[in-house]
Protein backbone atom coordinates (compact mmCIF):
# COMPACT_ATOMS: atom_id res chain seq x y z
CA UNK A 1 0.00 0.00 0.00
CA UNK A 2 1.48 3.15 -1.13
CA UNK A 3 1.22 6.53 0.79
CA UNK A 4 -1.17 8.01 -1.24
CA UNK A 5 -3.79 5.35 -1.28
CA UNK A 6 -6.98 6.23 0.29
CA UNK A 7 -8.45 3.35 2.90
CA UNK A 8 -12.14 2.47 2.48
CA UNK A 9 -14.23 4.80 4.71
CA UNK A 10 -11.76 7.05 3.50
CA UNK A 11 -12.60 7.32 -0.30
CA UNK A 12 -16.49 7.21 1.58
CA UNK A 13 -15.86 10.66 2.29
CA UNK A 14 -15.91 13.48 -0.11
CA UNK A 15 -12.61 16.60 0.79
CA UNK A 16 -14.02 18.55 3.11
CA UNK A 17 -16.41 21.63 1.86
CA UNK A 18 -15.70 24.30 4.16
CA UNK A 19 -11.81 23.26 4.44
CA UNK A 20 -10.69 26.00 1.48
CA UNK A 21 -12.47 28.80 3.66
CA UNK A 22 -11.25 27.75 6.94
CA UNK A 23 -7.80 27.86 5.27
CA UNK A 24 -8.39 31.32 3.98
CA UNK A 25 -9.37 32.54 7.20
CA UNK A 26 -6.59 31.17 8.70
CA UNK A 27 -4.22 32.60 6.31
CA UNK A 28 -5.67 36.11 6.23
CA UNK A 29 -5.36 36.41 10.73
CA UNK A 30 -1.83 35.37 10.41
CA UNK A 31 -1.11 37.97 7.69
CA UNK A 32 -3.08 40.43 10.42
CA UNK A 33 -6.74 41.00 9.01
CA UNK A 34 -9.75 41.09 11.07
CA UNK A 35 -11.93 38.51 10.17
CA UNK A 36 -16.23 38.86 11.36
CA UNK A 37 -16.48 35.19 11.48
CA UNK A 38 -20.31 33.31 11.15
CA UNK A 39 -19.08 30.80 9.55
CA UNK A 40 -18.91 28.07 12.38
CA UNK A 41 -21.88 27.54 15.41
CA UNK A 42 -19.95 27.86 17.92
CA UNK A 43 -21.29 29.91 20.76
CA UNK A 44 -19.19 32.59 22.29
CA UNK A 45 -21.49 32.95 25.29
CA UNK A 46 -20.73 31.73 28.57
CA UNK A 47 -22.30 28.73 30.99
CA UNK A 48 -24.29 29.83 34.30
CA UNK A 49 -21.88 30.59 37.03
CA UNK A 50 -23.54 27.89 39.06
CA UNK A 51 -22.89 24.99 36.12
CA UNK A 52 -19.17 26.13 36.63
CA UNK A 53 -19.43 26.11 40.19
CA UNK A 54 -20.52 22.50 40.29
CA UNK A 55 -17.61 21.46 37.64
CA UNK A 56 -14.71 22.61 39.88
CA UNK A 57 -16.53 21.14 43.15
CA UNK A 58 -16.82 17.54 41.75
CA UNK A 59 -13.57 18.06 40.27
CA UNK A 60 -12.04 18.79 43.57
CA UNK A 61 -13.21 15.16 45.16
CA UNK A 62 -9.93 13.05 44.25
CA UNK A 63 -12.48 10.07 43.11
CA UNK A 64 -14.23 11.68 40.39
CA UNK A 65 -11.16 11.36 37.99
CA UNK A 66 -11.59 7.50 37.62
CA UNK A 67 -13.18 6.04 34.78
CA UNK A 68 -16.49 7.04 34.43
CA UNK A 69 -19.64 5.10 32.93
CA UNK A 70 -20.63 5.24 29.03
CA UNK A 71 -24.21 5.18 28.86
CA UNK A 72 -23.28 8.30 31.53
CA UNK A 73 -23.95 8.15 35.46
CA UNK A 74 -27.79 7.01 36.61
CA UNK A 75 -27.93 10.94 38.38
CA UNK A 76 -27.76 12.66 34.66
CA UNK A 77 -29.86 9.92 33.32
CA UNK A 78 -32.63 10.87 35.79
CA UNK A 79 -32.14 14.60 35.20
CA UNK A 80 -32.59 13.97 31.15
CA UNK A 81 -35.80 12.51 31.97
CA UNK A 82 -36.70 15.15 34.55
CA UNK A 83 -36.17 17.31 31.66
CA UNK A 84 -38.27 15.41 29.36
CA UNK A 85 -40.79 15.27 31.66
CA UNK A 86 -41.16 19.53 32.52
CA UNK A 87 -40.62 20.47 28.85
CA UNK A 88 -42.53 17.81 26.70
CA UNK A 89 -44.98 16.52 29.56
CA UNK A 90 -42.99 12.95 27.85
CA UNK A 91 -42.38 9.97 30.88
CA UNK A 92 -38.92 8.21 30.34
CA UNK A 93 -37.37 5.51 32.14
CA UNK A 94 -33.47 6.62 32.37
CA UNK A 95 -32.62 3.34 32.70
CA UNK A 96 -33.87 1.87 29.44
CA UNK A 97 -34.23 5.26 27.39
CA UNK A 98 -31.50 7.44 28.19
CA UNK A 99 -28.61 7.28 27.29
CA UNK A 100 -25.77 10.07 28.08
CA UNK A 101 -23.66 10.60 24.55
CA UNK A 102 -20.02 12.33 24.21
CA UNK A 103 -22.35 15.10 22.29
CA UNK A 104 -25.37 14.82 19.80
CA UNK A 105 -22.60 14.65 16.77
CA UNK A 106 -21.01 11.40 18.87
CA UNK A 107 -24.18 9.75 19.65
CA UNK A 108 -25.56 10.01 16.02
CA UNK A 109 -22.79 8.37 14.60
CA UNK A 110 -22.21 5.86 17.18
CA UNK A 111 -25.82 4.93 16.30
CA UNK A 112 -25.38 5.23 12.96
CA UNK A 113 -22.45 1.91 13.87
CA UNK A 114 -25.14 0.53 15.77
CA UNK A 115 -28.24 0.04 13.39
CA UNK A 116 -26.41 0.20 10.27
CA UNK A 117 -25.54 -3.11 7.92
CA UNK A 118 -23.42 -1.94 4.47
CA UNK A 119 -25.66 -1.31 1.94
CA UNK A 120 -28.86 -0.17 4.20
CA UNK A 121 -30.57 2.45 2.30
CA UNK A 122 -30.76 5.93 4.99
CA UNK A 123 -33.16 9.17 3.72
CA UNK A 124 -31.77 12.01 5.02
CA UNK A 125 -32.98 15.57 4.89
CA UNK A 126 -31.07 17.98 2.29
CA UNK A 127 -29.78 20.19 3.13
CA UNK A 128 -29.03 18.79 6.24
CA UNK A 129 -26.05 18.67 8.68
CA UNK A 130 -23.42 16.51 7.74
CA UNK A 131 -23.12 13.61 10.01
CA UNK A 132 -26.73 13.34 9.12
CA UNK A 133 -25.40 12.12 6.43
CA UNK A 134 -21.73 11.47 6.58
CA UNK A 135 -22.05 9.22 9.94
CA UNK A 136 -24.08 6.79 8.13
CA UNK A 137 -21.84 6.66 4.87
CA UNK A 138 -19.04 5.84 7.53
CA UNK A 139 -21.09 3.44 8.64
CA UNK A 140 -21.47 1.62 4.91
CA UNK A 141 -24.78 2.80 4.34
CA UNK A 142 -26.30 4.15 0.78
CA UNK A 143 -27.41 7.57 1.87
CA UNK A 144 -30.84 9.00 -0.42
CA UNK A 145 -31.12 12.97 -0.45
CA UNK A 146 -34.64 13.77 0.22
CA UNK A 147 -35.20 17.11 -1.14
CA UNK A 148 -36.08 20.03 1.65
CA UNK A 149 -38.06 22.49 1.07
CA UNK A 150 -40.54 22.56 3.52
CA UNK A 151 -42.00 20.21 5.95
CA UNK A 152 -45.06 19.19 3.90
CA UNK A 153 -43.13 18.16 0.74
CA UNK A 154 -40.47 16.51 2.75
CA UNK A 155 -42.86 14.07 4.20
CA UNK A 156 -44.12 13.33 0.44
CA UNK A 157 -40.67 13.15 -1.08
CA UNK A 158 -39.90 10.48 1.85
CA UNK A 159 -42.97 8.43 1.34
CA UNK A 160 -42.14 8.20 -2.15
CA UNK A 161 -38.46 7.42 -1.51
CA UNK A 162 -39.76 4.89 0.52
CA UNK A 163 -42.07 3.27 -2.51
CA UNK A 164 -39.18 3.72 -5.18
CA UNK A 165 -35.77 2.58 -3.46
CA UNK A 166 -34.09 -1.24 -3.38
CA UNK A 167 -33.64 -2.15 -1.47
CA UNK A 168 -36.30 -0.31 1.05
CA UNK A 169 -34.95 2.90 3.10
CA UNK A 170 -34.58 1.62 6.98
CA UNK A 171 -33.75 4.69 8.76
CA UNK A 172 -35.29 8.47 8.33
CA UNK A 173 -33.24 11.12 9.88
CA UNK A 174 -35.33 14.20 11.04
CA UNK A 175 -33.84 17.65 12.62
CA UNK A 176 -36.03 20.58 13.75
CA UNK A 177 -35.59 23.01 14.47
CA UNK A 178 -33.31 22.46 11.41
CA UNK A 179 -29.49 22.86 11.13
CA UNK A 180 -28.96 24.73 8.94
CA UNK A 181 -32.33 26.09 7.36
CA UNK A 182 -33.75 27.19 11.25
CA UNK A 183 -37.04 25.42 9.91
CA UNK A 184 -39.44 24.59 12.43
CA UNK A 185 -42.16 22.01 12.92
CA UNK A 186 -45.68 21.00 15.01
CA UNK A 187 -46.61 17.91 16.34
CA UNK A 188 -49.15 17.12 13.57
CA UNK A 189 -45.77 16.58 11.28
CA UNK A 190 -44.47 14.58 13.62
CA UNK A 191 -47.73 12.14 13.67
CA UNK A 192 -47.44 11.85 10.01
CA UNK A 193 -43.83 11.21 10.10
CA UNK A 194 -44.63 8.23 12.59
CA UNK A 195 -46.90 6.73 10.79
CA UNK A 196 -45.00 7.08 8.01
CA UNK A 197 -42.13 5.18 9.41
CA UNK A 198 -44.77 2.52 10.79
CA UNK A 199 -46.08 2.17 7.49
CA UNK A 200 -42.58 1.57 6.03
CA UNK A 201 -40.69 -0.13 9.23
CA UNK A 202 -38.33 2.77 9.51
CA UNK A 203 -36.28 3.92 12.36
CA UNK A 204 -36.80 7.85 13.20
CA UNK A 205 -33.54 9.74 14.44
CA UNK A 206 -34.70 13.23 15.50
CA UNK A 207 -32.13 15.79 16.34
CA UNK A 208 -33.32 17.73 18.68
CA UNK A 209 -30.34 20.62 19.43
CA UNK A 210 -31.92 23.77 18.95
CA UNK A 211 -34.83 23.22 20.74
CA UNK A 212 -34.10 25.85 23.33
CA UNK A 213 -33.60 28.40 20.82
CA UNK A 214 -36.48 29.54 18.94
CA UNK A 215 -38.12 33.36 18.07
CA UNK A 216 -41.73 32.87 17.34
CA UNK A 217 -44.76 31.00 18.64
CA UNK A 218 -44.57 27.63 20.48
CA UNK A 219 -41.76 26.19 21.72
CA UNK A 220 -40.54 23.33 19.85
CA UNK A 221 -42.21 19.77 20.24
CA UNK A 222 -40.22 16.91 20.73
CA UNK A 223 -41.03 13.57 18.29
CA UNK A 224 -41.22 11.60 21.94
CA UNK A 225 -44.62 13.73 22.48
CA UNK A 226 -46.66 11.46 19.98
CA UNK A 227 -47.95 8.30 21.35
CA UNK A 228 -46.56 5.48 20.16
CA UNK A 229 -43.32 7.40 18.83
CA UNK A 230 -41.14 5.46 21.20
CA UNK A 231 -41.72 2.03 19.15
CA UNK A 232 -39.56 3.54 16.21
CA UNK A 233 -37.64 6.81 17.51
CA UNK A 234 -34.91 7.85 19.15
CA UNK A 235 -34.14 11.38 19.53
CA UNK A 236 -30.97 13.61 20.05
CA UNK A 237 -30.94 16.88 22.59
CA UNK A 238 -27.46 18.11 23.84
CA UNK A 239 -26.03 21.17 26.08
CA UNK A 240 -23.81 22.58 23.94
CA UNK A 241 -26.19 25.05 22.47
CA UNK A 242 -29.00 25.57 25.34
CA UNK A 243 -26.48 25.92 27.77
CA UNK A 244 -23.58 27.26 26.47
CA UNK A 245 -21.42 24.13 26.83
CA UNK A 246 -20.20 23.07 23.18
CA UNK A 247 -16.84 22.07 24.43
CA UNK A 248 -17.89 20.26 27.55
CA UNK A 249 -19.64 17.43 25.14
CA UNK A 250 -22.56 16.65 26.78
CA UNK A 251 -25.68 15.18 24.62
CA UNK A 252 -28.21 12.50 25.21
CA UNK A 253 -29.99 10.16 23.18
CA UNK A 254 -33.81 9.36 24.41
CA UNK A 255 -36.77 7.28 22.97
CA UNK A 256 -36.60 3.80 21.90
CA UNK A 257 -35.62 1.44 24.16
CA UNK A 258 -34.29 -1.10 21.87
CA UNK A 259 -32.22 1.83 19.42
CA UNK A 260 -30.79 3.00 22.89
CA UNK A 261 -29.61 -0.48 23.82
CA UNK A 262 -28.36 -1.08 20.84
CA UNK A 263 -26.08 2.37 21.14
CA UNK A 264 -25.34 1.45 24.79
CA UNK A 265 -23.60 -1.71 23.51
CA UNK A 266 -21.57 -0.09 20.83
CA UNK A 267 -20.50 2.76 23.32
CA UNK A 268 -19.45 0.35 26.08
CA UNK A 269 -16.78 -1.07 23.57
CA UNK A 270 -15.78 2.78 22.03
CA UNK A 271 -15.48 5.09 25.55
CA UNK A 272 -15.81 5.24 28.87
CA UNK A 273 -18.43 7.99 29.01
CA UNK A 274 -17.85 11.84 29.60
CA UNK A 275 -15.63 12.86 32.33
CA UNK A 276 -17.70 12.71 36.04
CA UNK A 277 -17.39 16.05 37.03
CA UNK A 278 -18.52 17.38 33.71
CA UNK A 279 -22.01 14.95 34.01
CA UNK A 280 -22.21 16.43 37.41
CA UNK A 281 -22.24 19.79 35.91
CA UNK A 282 -24.46 19.18 33.73
CA UNK A 283 -26.95 17.73 36.49
CA UNK A 284 -26.54 20.96 37.73
CA UNK A 285 -27.93 22.72 34.31
CA UNK A 286 -30.59 20.52 33.98
CA UNK A 287 -31.96 20.74 37.42
CA UNK A 288 -31.00 24.61 38.15
CA UNK A 289 -32.13 27.74 37.63
CA UNK A 290 -33.13 28.52 33.69
CA UNK A 291 -32.39 32.52 33.83
CA UNK A 292 -29.18 31.58 31.41
CA UNK A 293 -31.09 30.01 28.90
CA UNK A 294 -33.91 32.47 28.44
CA UNK A 295 -30.81 35.08 28.32
CA UNK A 296 -28.80 33.30 26.12
CA UNK A 297 -32.49 33.27 23.62
CA UNK A 298 -32.84 36.94 24.46
CA UNK A 299 -29.21 37.94 22.66
CA UNK A 300 -29.22 35.57 20.04
CA UNK A 301 -33.06 36.93 18.72
CA UNK A 302 -31.08 40.23 19.43
CA UNK A 303 -28.42 39.51 16.96
CA UNK A 304 -30.49 37.79 14.75
CA UNK A 305 -32.48 41.27 14.37
CA UNK A 306 -29.79 43.46 14.12
CA UNK A 307 -28.45 40.56 11.26
CA UNK A 308 -31.28 40.98 8.95
CA UNK A 309 -31.48 44.85 9.68
CA UNK A 310 -28.09 45.98 8.94
CA UNK A 311 -27.51 43.21 6.21
CA UNK A 312 -30.32 43.73 4.01
CA UNK A 313 -29.19 47.40 4.24
CA UNK A 314 -25.83 46.43 3.48
CA UNK A 315 -27.21 44.84 0.31
CA UNK A 316 -27.47 41.44 1.33
CA UNK A 317 -31.06 40.77 2.23
CA UNK A 318 -31.22 37.83 5.14
CA UNK A 319 -34.88 36.03 5.77
CA UNK A 320 -35.32 36.41 9.68
CA UNK A 321 -34.70 32.87 10.71
CA UNK A 322 -37.91 31.53 13.59
CA UNK A 323 -35.96 29.62 15.49
CA UNK A 324 -31.74 28.15 15.94
CA UNK A 325 -28.37 30.39 16.01
CA UNK A 326 -28.21 29.93 12.22
CA UNK A 327 -29.45 32.11 9.49
CA UNK A 328 -30.11 30.23 6.18
CA UNK A 329 -29.57 32.90 2.95
CA UNK A 330 -29.97 32.82 -0.67
CA UNK A 331 -26.76 33.92 -2.47
CA UNK A 332 -27.87 37.23 -4.38
CA UNK A 333 -28.82 37.23 -7.19
CA UNK A 334 -25.95 38.36 -9.77
CA UNK A 335 -23.48 36.02 -7.73
CA UNK A 336 -25.85 33.12 -7.91
CA UNK A 337 -23.75 31.61 -10.66
CA UNK A 338 -20.51 31.55 -8.40
CA UNK A 339 -21.74 28.65 -6.08
CA UNK A 340 -21.65 28.79 -2.35
CA UNK A 341 -18.21 27.98 -1.89
CA UNK A 342 -16.64 30.38 -4.47
CA UNK A 343 -18.85 33.02 -3.13
CA UNK A 344 -17.68 32.37 0.66
CA UNK A 345 -14.31 32.67 -0.50
CA UNK A 346 -15.00 35.93 -2.39
CA UNK A 347 -16.95 37.14 0.43
CA UNK A 348 -13.95 36.36 2.77
CA UNK A 349 -11.16 37.98 0.32
CA UNK A 350 -12.99 41.42 -0.32
CA UNK A 351 -14.53 42.04 2.98
CA UNK A 352 -13.39 39.87 5.81
CA UNK A 353 -16.68 38.40 6.37
CA UNK A 354 -16.63 34.85 6.84
CA UNK A 355 -19.83 32.53 5.82
CA UNK A 356 -20.67 28.71 5.89
CA UNK A 357 -20.72 27.65 2.36
CA UNK A 358 -24.47 26.09 1.57
CA UNK A 359 -22.43 22.89 -0.27
CA UNK A 360 -21.40 21.64 2.73
CA UNK A 361 -24.66 20.46 4.15
CA UNK A 362 -25.98 18.87 0.81
CA UNK A 363 -25.84 19.64 -2.84
CA UNK A 364 -29.61 21.58 -3.02
CA UNK A 365 -27.88 23.62 -0.69
CA UNK A 366 -24.96 25.63 -2.76
CA UNK A 367 -27.89 28.13 -3.36
CA UNK A 368 -27.14 29.27 0.03
CA UNK A 369 -24.76 30.39 2.61
CA UNK A 370 -25.17 29.90 6.28
CA UNK A 371 -24.59 32.35 9.02
CA UNK A 372 -24.14 31.88 12.81
CA UNK A 373 -25.36 34.43 15.45
CA UNK A 374 -21.91 33.87 17.01
CA UNK A 375 -20.50 37.67 16.80
CA UNK A 376 -21.95 40.12 18.94
CA UNK A 377 -23.83 43.31 18.02
CA UNK A 378 -20.88 45.75 17.06
CA UNK A 379 -19.32 43.15 15.26
CA UNK A 380 -22.72 42.29 12.93
CA UNK A 381 -22.78 45.74 12.41
CA UNK A 382 -19.40 46.42 11.59
CA UNK A 383 -19.95 43.33 9.23
CA UNK A 384 -22.45 45.17 7.52
CA UNK A 385 -20.58 48.05 7.16
CA UNK A 386 -17.62 45.98 5.59
CA UNK A 387 -20.25 44.61 3.07
CA UNK A 388 -22.16 47.30 1.90
CA UNK A 389 -18.90 48.70 -0.75
CA UNK A 390 -18.55 44.76 -2.07
CA UNK A 391 -22.42 45.14 -3.02
CA UNK A 392 -22.45 48.13 -3.95
CA UNK A 393 -19.87 48.18 -6.42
Amino acid sequence: MTESTAFYRERRLPPYVFAEVNRMKLAYRHEGRDIIDFGMGNPDLAPAPHIIDKLKEAASDPRAHRYSASQGIPALRKALARYYARRFDVSLNPDREVCVTLGSKEGLANLAQAVTAPGDVILVPDPSYPIHMFGFIIAGAAVRPVAFENPENFLREAAHACRRSIPAPSALVLNFPSNPTAQVVDLDFYREAVKLAKANDLVLISDLAYSEIWFEGDPPPSILQVPGARDVAVEFTSMSKTYSMPGWRIGFAAGSARLVDALKRVKSYLDYGAFTPVQVAAIAALDGPQDNVEKARGIYRVRRDVLVESFTRAGFPIPAPPATMFAWTPIPERFADLGSVEFSKLLLEKTGVAVAPGLGFGERGDSHVRLALVENEQRIRQAARQLKPFFSA
